[in-house]
């Protein structure tokens, strides 16, 4: 990332953290797109092609989920529409890479998406059970599919991938945990900081590509992170 780049984009994430420690709505709401904003700036130096493309529009729902989050009133369910969006974005990306089964890492990722709905229904979500079990369904295909990327892409874009997909779910399990089970100190900045490494690796999956070696043409059948 251009050092200019970088630069507005650690202030929006200060501007933002002091924001939260302050109480300060206006200026969390006005810094904490600029991250993301600079995220979808910077995806411009990856190589053009249709995986850019589902990333550039992941980011861009990204960025109105976090207004519609951030607005000073209830649009947690608009919020949570953008998100299931932005998760199908990135799925998108990940298939056109892969469409093996991955077997193990469909395990890994339904028990990881299972288990946060299950602890967030437990805890009684009421009218927001059906679209809670339909964002986890979309979150969980989510990280799979990153998962099975690996041993088919180039390895950096792949693990980059990957690991973005895990700390988004890191982050949405915080949310729920932090709004329907337990509220705990500290909740909204390890919410914030786990969602924007994660969509960082997201987005340096795409730039990782500039030196995408050719795919084999059995590349396709290459093992998964399971080794299967």
């Amino acid at each position: 990332m251009r050092p200019l780049l970088l630069l507005v984009a650690l202030a929006g994430a200060a501007l933002f953290l002091l924001g939260l420690h302050l109480d300060l709505k206006w200026l969390t709401l006005l810094s904490k797109p600029v991250p993301v904003l600079c995220l979808l700036l910077w995806l411009r130096a990856a190589p053009a092609g249709a995986y850019r493309r589902w990333i550039a529009i992941g980011l861009g729902l990204s960025l109105l989920g976090d207004l519609l989050l951030e607005w000073p009133a209830d649009l947690f369910v608009f919020g949570l529409g953008a998100f299931l969006l932005a998760h199908l974005a990135y799925l998108a990306a990940y298939l056109g890479d892969t469409r093996r089964l991955a077997p193990l890492d469909l395990v890994i990722a339904a028990t990881a998406a299972g288990g946060m709905f299950f602890v967030l229904s437990r805890a009684g979500l009421g009218p927001l059970l059906a679209p809670v079990a339909l964002y986890s369904l979309a979150i969980g295909a989510m990280l799979w599919r990153a998962l099975a990327r690996v041993g088919v892409v180039a390895p950096r874009s792949a693990w980059l991938a990957a690991g973005g997909a895990a700390l988004f779910v890191l982050s949405d399990s915080l949310i729920g945990i932090n709004r329907f089970v337990a509220p705990f100190d500290g909740a909204r900045y390890a919410i914030i900081l786990s969602y924007w490494l994660g969509q960082l690796g997201i987005a340096a999956s795409a730039l990782a590509l500039l030196a995408r070696p050719a795919q084999a043409e059995g590349a396709s059948s290459a093992p998964s992170i399971s080794g299967r």
